[in-house]
Protein backbone atom coordinates (compact mmCIF):
# COMPACT_ATOMS: atom_id res chain seq x y z
CA UNK A 1 0.00 0.00 0.00
CA UNK A 2 1.58 3.28 -1.19
CA UNK A 3 2.60 5.36 1.65
CA UNK A 4 0.75 9.13 1.76
CA UNK A 5 3.84 11.49 1.81
CA UNK A 6 4.47 13.58 5.32
CA UNK A 7 5.57 16.86 6.12
CA UNK A 8 9.26 17.36 5.46
CA UNK A 9 11.65 17.57 8.77
CA UNK A 10 13.89 20.26 9.38
CA UNK A 11 17.21 19.21 8.32
CA UNK A 12 16.81 16.80 6.04
CA UNK A 13 16.76 19.08 3.32
CA UNK A 14 13.14 18.91 2.11
CA UNK A 15 12.45 22.76 2.55
CA UNK A 16 14.51 23.60 -0.88
CA UNK A 17 11.86 22.45 -2.83
CA UNK A 18 8.85 25.13 -1.06
CA UNK A 19 11.91 27.56 -1.40
CA UNK A 20 13.18 26.64 -4.98
CA UNK A 21 10.04 26.02 -6.93
CA UNK A 22 7.92 29.10 -6.78
CA UNK A 23 4.65 29.52 -8.72
CA UNK A 24 4.71 32.03 -11.27
CA UNK A 25 2.43 34.19 -9.53
CA UNK A 26 3.98 34.74 -6.24
CA UNK A 27 7.27 35.44 -7.89
CA UNK A 28 5.43 37.87 -9.87
CA UNK A 29 3.57 39.79 -6.39
CA UNK A 30 6.85 39.64 -4.76
CA UNK A 31 8.10 41.71 -7.92
CA UNK A 32 5.37 43.56 -7.94
CA UNK A 33 5.53 44.60 -4.49
CA UNK A 34 9.08 45.44 -4.95
CA UNK A 35 9.03 47.66 -7.67
CA UNK A 36 6.51 49.32 -6.21
CA UNK A 37 8.64 50.51 -3.03
CA UNK A 38 9.15 54.55 -3.58
CA UNK A 39 11.57 55.99 -1.69
CA UNK A 40 10.01 58.34 0.98
CA UNK A 41 10.53 60.44 4.11
CA UNK A 42 8.45 57.52 6.12
CA UNK A 43 8.22 53.67 6.76
CA UNK A 44 6.21 52.13 8.53
CA UNK A 45 7.85 50.46 11.77
CA UNK A 46 7.52 49.07 14.57
CA UNK A 47 4.06 49.68 16.08
CA UNK A 48 2.68 50.20 12.60
CA UNK A 49 3.08 53.89 13.56
CA UNK A 50 4.52 56.50 10.15
CA UNK A 51 7.20 58.14 11.46
CA UNK A 52 9.62 60.25 9.60
CA UNK A 53 13.56 58.94 8.72
CA UNK A 54 16.16 59.84 6.17
CA UNK A 55 16.45 58.02 3.27
CA UNK A 56 19.42 55.68 3.77
CA UNK A 57 21.48 53.85 0.88
CA UNK A 58 20.47 49.78 0.56
CA UNK A 59 22.91 47.23 0.50
CA UNK A 60 22.55 43.98 -2.31
CA UNK A 61 22.54 41.80 1.01
CA UNK A 62 19.58 44.17 2.44
CA UNK A 63 17.92 43.86 -1.21
CA UNK A 64 18.17 40.18 -1.33
CA UNK A 65 17.21 39.75 1.89
CA UNK A 66 14.20 41.50 1.58
CA UNK A 67 13.31 39.57 -1.32
CA UNK A 68 13.26 36.56 0.58
CA UNK A 69 10.96 37.71 2.87
CA UNK A 70 8.65 39.22 -0.08
CA UNK A 71 8.59 35.62 -0.96
CA UNK A 72 7.69 33.80 1.98
CA UNK A 73 5.16 36.27 2.82
CA UNK A 74 3.71 35.60 -0.98
CA UNK A 75 3.93 31.83 -0.33
CA UNK A 76 2.25 31.99 3.73
CA UNK A 77 -0.01 34.25 1.94
CA UNK A 78 -1.27 32.45 -0.99
CA UNK A 79 -1.30 29.03 1.64
CA UNK A 80 -3.94 30.67 3.51
CA UNK A 81 -6.24 32.54 1.08
CA UNK A 82 -6.26 29.99 -1.54
CA UNK A 83 -7.47 26.59 -0.78
CA UNK A 84 -6.49 24.87 -3.56
CA UNK A 85 -2.73 26.32 -3.87
CA UNK A 86 -0.60 24.11 -5.12
CA UNK A 87 2.89 24.08 -6.02
CA UNK A 88 3.29 22.56 -9.65
CA UNK A 89 5.89 22.09 -11.92
CA UNK A 90 7.60 24.61 -14.21
CA UNK A 91 6.77 24.02 -17.85
CA UNK A 92 8.66 26.36 -20.20
CA UNK A 93 6.90 27.05 -23.69
CA UNK A 94 8.31 25.06 -26.34
CA UNK A 95 9.62 27.87 -28.69
CA UNK A 96 11.37 29.84 -26.10
CA UNK A 97 15.16 30.24 -25.84
CA UNK A 98 15.14 28.64 -21.89
CA UNK A 99 13.31 25.59 -23.53
CA UNK A 100 16.32 25.40 -26.12
CA UNK A 101 19.10 25.64 -23.78
CA UNK A 102 17.70 23.59 -21.44
CA UNK A 103 16.83 20.25 -23.60
CA UNK A 104 20.29 21.08 -25.23
CA UNK A 105 21.65 20.72 -21.36
CA UNK A 106 19.92 17.51 -21.12
CA UNK A 107 20.84 16.18 -24.05
CA UNK A 108 24.42 16.52 -23.48
CA UNK A 109 23.93 15.24 -19.99
CA UNK A 110 22.12 11.81 -20.83
CA UNK A 111 24.69 11.49 -24.22
CA UNK A 112 27.70 11.52 -21.61
CA UNK A 113 25.92 8.33 -19.62
CA UNK A 114 25.28 6.91 -22.71
CA UNK A 115 28.59 7.40 -24.26
CA UNK A 116 30.52 5.95 -20.60
CA UNK A 117 28.20 2.81 -21.00
CA UNK A 118 28.82 2.28 -24.44
CA UNK A 119 32.70 1.62 -23.44
CA UNK A 120 34.54 -1.38 -23.00
CA UNK A 121 34.09 -1.99 -20.76
CA UNK A 122 31.15 0.18 -19.46
CA UNK A 123 32.47 3.44 -17.29
CA UNK A 124 29.84 3.74 -14.15
CA UNK A 125 31.39 7.26 -13.09
CA UNK A 126 28.15 8.84 -14.29
CA UNK A 127 25.88 6.23 -13.24
CA UNK A 128 27.65 5.89 -9.81
CA UNK A 129 26.62 9.69 -9.19
CA UNK A 130 22.94 9.55 -10.54
CA UNK A 131 22.54 6.15 -8.53
CA UNK A 132 23.87 8.52 -5.58
CA UNK A 133 21.26 11.21 -5.95
CA UNK A 134 18.48 8.36 -5.71
CA UNK A 135 19.32 7.18 -2.80
CA UNK A 136 19.25 10.63 -1.32
CA UNK A 137 15.89 11.31 -2.77
CA UNK A 138 14.32 8.02 -1.24
CA UNK A 139 16.21 8.52 1.84
CA UNK A 140 14.28 11.94 1.76
CA UNK A 141 10.99 10.62 1.96
CA UNK A 142 11.37 8.99 4.82
CA UNK A 143 10.03 9.46 8.42
CA UNK A 144 12.19 8.83 11.51
CA UNK A 145 9.75 6.10 12.25
CA UNK A 146 11.04 4.32 8.71
CA UNK A 147 13.58 2.64 10.64
CA UNK A 148 13.02 -1.16 7.91
CA UNK A 149 12.83 1.03 4.74
CA UNK A 150 15.80 3.23 5.47
CA UNK A 151 18.37 -0.14 6.23
CA UNK A 152 16.86 -1.40 3.35
CA UNK A 153 17.94 1.75 1.20
CA UNK A 154 21.02 1.73 2.82
CA UNK A 155 22.13 -2.09 2.11
CA UNK A 156 21.33 -2.49 -1.51
CA UNK A 157 22.40 1.26 -2.37
CA UNK A 158 25.53 0.77 -0.78
CA UNK A 159 27.58 3.22 -2.66
CA UNK A 160 31.22 1.67 -1.73
CA UNK A 161 29.91 -1.64 -2.54
CA UNK A 162 28.37 -0.40 -5.80
CA UNK A 163 31.64 1.30 -6.34
CA UNK A 164 33.80 -2.19 -6.55
CA UNK A 165 30.87 -3.61 -8.03
CA UNK A 166 31.21 -1.49 -10.92
CA UNK A 167 35.65 -2.05 -10.97
CA UNK A 168 34.97 -5.69 -11.19
CA UNK A 169 32.74 -5.41 -13.51
CA UNK A 170 29.82 -7.47 -11.68
CA UNK A 171 27.24 -4.03 -11.43
CA UNK A 172 23.53 -4.98 -12.05
CA UNK A 173 22.28 -1.63 -12.73
CA UNK A 174 18.69 -3.40 -14.11
CA UNK A 175 18.50 -4.98 -10.75
CA UNK A 176 19.64 -2.06 -8.69
CA UNK A 177 16.97 -0.48 -11.25
CA UNK A 178 14.17 -2.68 -10.03
CA UNK A 179 14.91 -2.38 -6.38
CA UNK A 180 14.21 1.62 -6.75
CA UNK A 181 11.03 2.00 -8.21
CA UNK A 182 9.59 -0.81 -6.03
CA UNK A 183 11.04 1.16 -3.23
CA UNK A 184 9.17 4.40 -5.50
CA UNK A 185 6.12 2.40 -5.38
CA UNK A 186 6.20 1.95 -1.62
CA UNK A 187 6.78 5.62 -1.11
CA UNK A 188 4.77 7.14 -4.02
CA UNK A 189 1.60 8.64 -3.33
CA UNK A 190 -1.73 6.97 -4.62
CA UNK A 191 -1.43 9.43 -8.12
CA UNK A 192 2.00 8.29 -9.16
CA UNK A 193 1.11 4.49 -9.07
CA UNK A 194 0.36 4.44 -13.34
CA UNK A 195 3.97 6.23 -13.50
CA UNK A 196 5.35 3.94 -11.68
CA UNK A 197 4.23 1.03 -13.66
CA UNK A 198 5.12 2.88 -17.03
CA UNK A 199 9.25 2.48 -16.41
CA UNK A 200 8.73 -0.86 -14.92
CA UNK A 201 8.59 -1.88 -18.75
CA UNK A 202 11.63 0.33 -19.73
CA UNK A 203 14.70 -1.76 -20.86
CA UNK A 204 16.88 0.77 -21.98
CA UNK A 205 19.48 2.18 -19.20
CA UNK A 206 19.54 5.40 -19.98
CA UNK A 207 15.96 6.12 -20.64
CA UNK A 208 15.32 4.38 -17.57
CA UNK A 209 16.81 6.54 -15.50
CA UNK A 210 15.57 9.90 -17.30
CA UNK A 211 12.18 7.96 -16.59
CA UNK A 212 13.35 7.54 -12.57
CA UNK A 213 14.33 11.34 -12.05
CA UNK A 214 11.11 12.87 -13.85
CA UNK A 215 8.83 10.54 -11.60
CA UNK A 216 11.38 11.29 -8.43
CA UNK A 217 10.43 15.26 -9.17
CA UNK A 218 6.63 14.84 -9.38
CA UNK A 219 7.25 12.55 -5.53
CA UNK A 220 8.79 15.85 -4.21
CA UNK A 221 6.53 18.34 -5.55
CA UNK A 222 3.95 15.90 -4.16
CA UNK A 223 5.71 15.76 -0.78
CA UNK A 224 5.68 19.52 -0.57
CA UNK A 225 2.15 20.03 -1.57
CA UNK A 226 0.95 17.38 1.10
CA UNK A 227 3.09 19.26 3.61
CA UNK A 228 1.80 22.73 2.38
CA UNK A 229 -1.75 20.98 3.41
CA UNK A 230 -0.98 19.73 6.46
CA UNK A 231 0.77 23.23 7.54
CA UNK A 232 -2.45 25.33 6.45
CA UNK A 233 -4.26 25.20 9.65
CA UNK A 234 -1.44 25.95 11.70
CA UNK A 235 -0.20 28.36 9.81
CA UNK A 236 -4.12 30.00 9.09
CA UNK A 237 -3.53 30.98 12.96
CA UNK A 238 -0.22 32.76 12.90
CA UNK A 239 -0.64 33.76 9.02
CA UNK A 240 -1.99 37.58 10.47
CA UNK A 241 1.30 38.09 12.64
CA UNK A 242 3.14 36.34 10.44
CA UNK A 243 2.41 38.49 7.61
CA UNK A 244 2.55 42.52 9.52
CA UNK A 245 5.69 41.03 10.47
CA UNK A 246 7.20 40.34 6.94
CA UNK A 247 5.46 43.31 5.65
CA UNK A 248 6.93 45.28 8.35
CA UNK A 249 10.19 44.14 8.10
CA UNK A 250 10.33 44.76 4.08
CA UNK A 251 9.16 48.62 4.70
CA UNK A 252 11.78 48.82 7.19
CA UNK A 253 14.56 47.06 5.19
CA UNK A 254 13.82 49.27 1.42
CA UNK A 255 12.55 52.15 4.13
CA UNK A 256 9.50 52.66 1.68
CA UNK A 257 6.17 54.19 2.78
CA UNK A 258 2.50 53.52 1.93
CA UNK A 259 2.37 56.76 -1.07
CA UNK A 260 0.00 54.32 -3.27
CA UNK A 261 -2.14 53.44 0.18
CA UNK A 262 -2.15 57.01 1.43
CA UNK A 263 -3.48 58.24 -2.27
CA UNK A 264 -6.08 55.16 -2.43
CA UNK A 265 -7.60 56.17 1.05
CA UNK A 266 -7.41 59.92 0.45
CA UNK A 267 -9.11 59.45 -2.59
CA UNK A 268 -11.50 57.65 -1.26
CA UNK A 269 -12.21 60.23 1.38
CA UNK A 270 -12.83 62.88 -0.72
CA UNK A 271 -15.31 60.64 -3.49
CA UNK A 272 -17.26 60.35 -0.20
CA UNK A 273 -17.45 63.45 0.93
CA UNK A 274 -17.93 65.01 -2.14
CA UNK A 275 -21.10 62.04 -2.84
CA UNK A 276 -22.31 63.03 1.01
CA UNK A 277 -22.72 66.77 -0.43
CA UNK A 278 -24.83 66.03 -3.71
CA UNK A 279 -26.71 63.28 -1.74
CA UNK A 280 -25.40 60.81 -4.16
CA UNK A 281 -24.42 58.51 -1.39
CA UNK A 282 -26.93 56.99 0.80
CA UNK A 283 -24.80 55.93 3.61
CA UNK A 284 -23.48 59.64 3.82
CA UNK A 285 -25.91 61.91 2.34
CA UNK A 286 -26.46 64.95 3.56
CA UNK A 287 -23.05 65.24 5.17
CA UNK A 288 -20.71 68.45 4.85
CA UNK A 289 -17.76 67.65 6.81
CA UNK A 290 -15.20 64.55 8.10
CA UNK A 291 -18.03 63.23 10.94
CA UNK A 292 -19.96 61.74 8.47
CA UNK A 293 -17.07 59.58 7.58
CA UNK A 294 -16.23 56.95 9.95
CA UNK A 295 -13.11 54.98 8.97
CA UNK A 296 -14.70 51.77 8.48
CA UNK A 297 -16.92 53.17 5.98
CA UNK A 298 -13.98 54.84 4.45
CA UNK A 299 -12.09 51.63 3.95
CA UNK A 300 -15.15 49.41 2.54
CA UNK A 301 -15.93 52.11 -0.07
CA UNK A 302 -11.51 51.91 -0.47
CA UNK A 303 -12.24 47.92 -1.06
CA UNK A 304 -14.90 48.57 -3.68
CA UNK A 305 -12.75 51.32 -5.34
CA UNK A 306 -10.57 48.33 -6.08
CA UNK A 307 -12.81 46.29 -8.49
CA UNK A 308 -12.98 49.47 -10.94
CA UNK A 309 -9.30 49.74 -10.80
CA UNK A 310 -7.41 51.18 -14.27
CA UNK A 311 -4.41 48.18 -13.79
CA UNK A 312 -3.14 49.49 -16.67
CA UNK A 313 -1.66 52.95 -15.97
CA UNK A 314 -1.95 53.10 -11.88
CA UNK A 315 0.06 50.76 -8.93
CA UNK A 316 -1.79 48.62 -6.97
CA UNK A 317 -2.08 50.23 -2.63
CA UNK A 318 0.49 47.97 -1.22
CA UNK A 319 -1.07 46.16 1.42
CA UNK A 320 -3.81 44.39 -1.18
CA UNK A 321 -0.47 43.96 -3.42
CA UNK A 322 -0.42 40.22 -3.24
CA UNK A 323 -4.01 39.69 -3.79
CA UNK A 324 -4.48 41.71 -6.74
CA UNK A 325 -4.68 39.20 -9.72
CA UNK A 326 -7.32 38.07 -7.96
CA UNK A 327 -9.34 41.85 -7.66
CA UNK A 328 -8.50 42.07 -11.56
CA UNK A 329 -10.34 38.76 -12.16
CA UNK A 330 -13.34 39.32 -10.24
CA UNK A 331 -13.64 42.64 -11.73
CA UNK A 332 -13.70 41.22 -14.66
CA UNK A 333 -16.21 39.21 -14.02
CA UNK A 334 -18.49 41.79 -12.53
CA UNK A 335 -18.04 44.23 -16.13
CA UNK A 336 -19.63 41.04 -17.53
CA UNK A 337 -21.98 40.63 -15.53
CA UNK A 338 -22.76 43.92 -15.61
CA UNK A 339 -23.18 43.71 -19.32
CA UNK A 340 -25.31 40.78 -19.13
CA UNK A 341 -27.92 42.09 -16.42
CA UNK A 342 -28.16 45.59 -18.40
CA UNK A 343 -28.75 44.06 -21.57
CA UNK A 344 -31.63 41.35 -19.74
CA UNK A 345 -33.13 44.97 -18.02
CA UNK A 346 -33.69 46.53 -21.50
CA UNK A 347 -34.87 43.08 -23.35
CA UNK A 348 -37.76 42.83 -20.22
CA UNK A 349 -38.28 46.69 -20.25
CA UNK A 350 -39.23 46.51 -23.92
CA UNK A 351 -40.81 43.23 -24.39
CA UNK A 352 -43.14 43.53 -21.44
CA UNK A 353 -45.28 40.84 -19.66
CA UNK A 354 -44.63 38.75 -23.14
CA UNK A 355 -42.14 36.93 -22.29
CA UNK A 356 -41.34 37.63 -18.31
CA UNK A 357 -43.11 34.18 -17.13
CA UNK A 358 -41.86 31.92 -19.48
CA UNK A 359 -39.85 29.40 -17.25
CA UNK A 360 -36.19 28.78 -18.91
CA UNK A 361 -35.98 31.61 -21.38
CA UNK A 362 -34.25 34.09 -19.14
CA UNK A 363 -31.52 31.42 -18.51
CA UNK A 364 -31.31 30.76 -22.60
CA UNK A 365 -30.90 34.35 -23.18
CA UNK A 366 -28.33 34.54 -20.12
CA UNK A 367 -26.17 31.87 -21.72
CA UNK A 368 -26.25 33.48 -25.42
CA UNK A 369 -25.02 37.01 -24.17
CA UNK A 370 -22.19 35.41 -21.81
CA UNK A 371 -21.15 33.31 -24.73
CA UNK A 372 -21.06 36.13 -27.28
CA UNK A 373 -18.80 37.93 -24.34
CA UNK A 374 -16.39 35.56 -23.79
CA UNK A 375 -12.83 36.98 -23.81
CA UNK A 376 -14.17 40.42 -23.14
CA UNK A 377 -11.39 41.51 -21.70
CA UNK A 378 -8.44 40.69 -24.13
CA UNK A 379 -7.12 43.23 -26.49
CA UNK A 380 -8.41 41.75 -29.80
CA UNK A 381 -12.02 41.83 -28.31
CA UNK A 382 -14.05 44.82 -29.86
CA UNK A 383 -17.09 45.29 -27.00
CA UNK A 384 -19.40 47.45 -29.81
CA UNK A 385 -19.18 45.20 -32.85
CA UNK A 386 -20.09 42.20 -29.79
CA UNK A 387 -23.31 44.22 -28.86
CA UNK A 388 -24.66 44.69 -32.26
CA UNK A 389 -24.09 40.73 -32.59
CA UNK A 390 -26.26 40.22 -29.40
CA UNK A 391 -28.80 42.94 -30.44
CA UNK A 392 -29.04 40.61 -33.58
CA UNK A 393 -29.64 37.03 -31.93
CA UNK A 394 -30.83 38.65 -28.82
CA UNK A 395 -33.94 39.93 -31.52
CA UNK A 396 -33.94 36.29 -33.12
CA UNK A 397 -34.83 34.44 -29.90
CA UNK A 398 -37.31 36.85 -28.74
CA UNK A 399 -39.15 36.94 -31.76
CA UNK A 400 -38.80 33.11 -31.94
CA UNK A 401 -40.34 32.79 -28.18
CA UNK A 402 -42.93 35.19 -28.93
CA UNK A 403 -44.03 33.48 -32.16
CA UNK A 404 -43.62 30.00 -30.58
CA UNK A 405 -45.96 31.14 -27.81
CA UNK A 406 -48.82 32.71 -29.58
CA UNK A 407 -47.72 36.37 -29.40
CA UNK A 408 -47.49 38.72 -32.24
CA UNK A 409 -43.74 39.57 -33.20
CA UNK A 410 -41.90 42.67 -32.05
CA UNK A 411 -42.98 45.78 -34.78
CA UNK A 412 -40.07 46.93 -36.64
CA UNK A 413 -39.77 50.07 -35.10
CA UNK A 414 -39.71 48.38 -31.64
CA UNK A 415 -36.91 45.82 -32.84
CA UNK A 416 -34.84 48.89 -34.09
CA UNK A 417 -35.24 50.59 -30.98
CA UNK A 418 -34.24 47.63 -28.41
CA UNK A 419 -31.48 46.86 -31.01
CA UNK A 420 -29.96 50.26 -30.79
CA UNK A 421 -30.61 50.40 -26.78
CA UNK A 422 -28.40 46.89 -26.35
CA UNK A 423 -25.82 48.24 -29.08
CA UNK A 424 -25.91 51.15 -26.88
CA UNK A 425 -24.67 49.50 -23.54
CA UNK A 426 -20.98 49.23 -25.59
CA UNK A 427 -20.63 52.97 -23.77
CA UNK A 428 -19.23 53.34 -20.49
CA UNK A 429 -21.74 56.29 -20.50
CA UNK A 430 -24.74 54.49 -20.93
CA UNK A 431 -27.37 54.82 -18.06
CA UNK A 432 -28.48 51.23 -18.15
CA UNK A 433 -24.50 49.95 -17.83
CA UNK A 434 -24.21 52.71 -15.21
CA UNK A 435 -26.99 52.14 -12.98
CA UNK A 436 -26.65 48.00 -12.91
CA UNK A 437 -22.64 48.92 -11.95
CA UNK A 438 -23.85 51.42 -9.32
CA UNK A 439 -26.19 48.55 -7.86
CA UNK A 440 -23.63 45.80 -7.59
CA UNK A 441 -21.64 48.18 -5.91
CA UNK A 442 -24.10 49.13 -3.73
CA UNK A 443 -24.76 45.44 -3.10
CA UNK A 444 -20.72 44.72 -2.26
CA UNK A 445 -20.97 47.87 0.28
CA UNK A 446 -24.08 46.29 2.35
CA UNK A 447 -22.44 43.25 2.43
CA UNK A 448 -19.13 44.99 4.05
CA UNK A 449 -21.32 46.80 6.33
CA UNK A 450 -23.42 43.97 7.24
CA UNK A 451 -23.33 41.76 10.38
CA UNK A 452 -25.56 39.76 8.59
CA UNK A 453 -25.05 38.59 4.91
CA UNK A 454 -28.49 37.02 4.32
CA UNK A 455 -30.29 40.35 5.29
CA UNK A 456 -29.12 41.95 2.51
CA UNK A 457 -31.39 42.31 -0.39
CA UNK A 458 -30.57 41.96 -3.96
CA UNK A 459 -31.18 45.44 -5.56
CA UNK A 460 -33.50 45.39 -8.69
CA UNK A 461 -32.43 44.62 -11.72
CA UNK A 462 -29.90 42.09 -10.60
CA UNK A 463 -31.89 39.11 -10.12
CA UNK A 464 -30.95 37.41 -13.44
CA UNK A 465 -27.25 37.27 -11.91
CA UNK A 466 -27.79 36.50 -8.40
CA UNK A 467 -25.71 33.34 -8.54
CA UNK A 468 -22.88 34.39 -9.80
CA UNK A 469 -23.26 37.71 -7.70
CA UNK A 470 -22.90 36.41 -4.13
CA UNK A 471 -20.14 33.59 -5.92
CA UNK A 472 -18.01 36.43 -6.62
CA UNK A 473 -19.11 38.64 -3.40
CA UNK A 474 -18.22 35.30 -0.82
CA UNK A 475 -14.46 35.19 -2.37
CA UNK A 476 -14.37 39.49 -2.06
CA UNK A 477 -15.08 39.26 1.33
CA UNK A 478 -12.88 36.36 2.28
CA UNK A 479 -10.24 38.54 0.72
CA UNK A 480 -11.53 41.52 2.18
CA UNK A 481 -11.36 40.35 5.93
CA UNK A 482 -8.36 38.66 5.95
CA UNK A 483 -6.89 41.90 4.81
CA UNK A 484 -8.26 43.67 6.98
CA UNK A 485 -6.72 41.54 10.34
CA UNK A 486 -3.67 41.88 9.06
CA UNK A 487 -3.15 45.58 7.55
CA UNK A 488 -5.79 47.31 10.00
CA UNK A 489 -3.33 48.59 12.12
CA UNK A 490 -1.96 50.17 8.63
CA UNK A 491 -4.95 51.69 7.88
CA UNK A 492 -5.86 53.19 11.20
CA UNK A 493 -2.55 54.94 10.41
CA UNK A 494 -3.45 56.16 7.49
CA UNK A 495 -6.92 57.09 7.78
CA UNK A 496 -6.67 59.27 11.14
CA UNK A 497 -4.19 61.50 8.96
CA UNK A 498 -6.62 61.29 5.81
CA UNK A 499 -9.58 62.07 7.93
CA UNK A 500 -7.87 65.21 9.93
CA UNK A 501 -6.91 66.15 6.50
CA UNK A 502 -9.91 66.29 5.17
CA UNK A 503 -12.20 68.07 7.97
CA UNK A 504 -11.08 71.28 7.05
CA UNK A 505 -11.80 70.81 3.19
CA UNK A 506 -15.13 71.37 1.63
CA UNK A 507 -16.91 68.23 -0.40
CA UNK A 508 -15.62 67.50 -3.14
CA UNK A 509 -12.29 70.06 -2.78
CA UNK A 510 -8.81 68.57 -3.14
CA UNK A 511 -5.93 69.57 -1.05
CA UNK A 512 -4.28 71.62 -3.77
CA UNK A 513 -7.25 73.33 -3.77
CA UNK A 514 -7.01 74.77 -0.23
Amino acid sequence: MPLEPEKPQQGNGEEDPVSTHHSGQRDSEAENLHHQMRPGTEIACSGNTLPSVSPNLVSVEELIEAEKGVCNMALAHEIVVDESFLIKQRDLPEASFEKTIEDIMKKAFWDCLQAQLNEDPPVYDHAIKLLSEIKETLLSFLLPGHTRLRNQINEVLDLDLIKQEAENGALNIPKLADFIIGMMGTLCAPIRDEDIKLIRNILDVVLLFREIFAVLDLMKLDMVNFAISSIRPHLMKQSVDYERKCFQEFFDKQHGSLEIATEWLQETASELLSSAGSGLDGATAGATDVSALCPTSVLNHAYVKLLQWDHASRLFPEPVLMDQSRFKEMQQELNQLTLIAAVLLVIYNMTGDAISGLSGFLDRLKGIIKALLTGMHSHSFHLAETMTSVSEQICVEVNNCLSQHGFSLLPTEKEAVLKGQIQAISSLDNSVRKLIDLRIQTFLKMHLASSNPKSVIVPGGLAPIRRELEEITVRFLHLVNYNKLVFNPYYDTILAKVLQRNETLPPGASETEQ
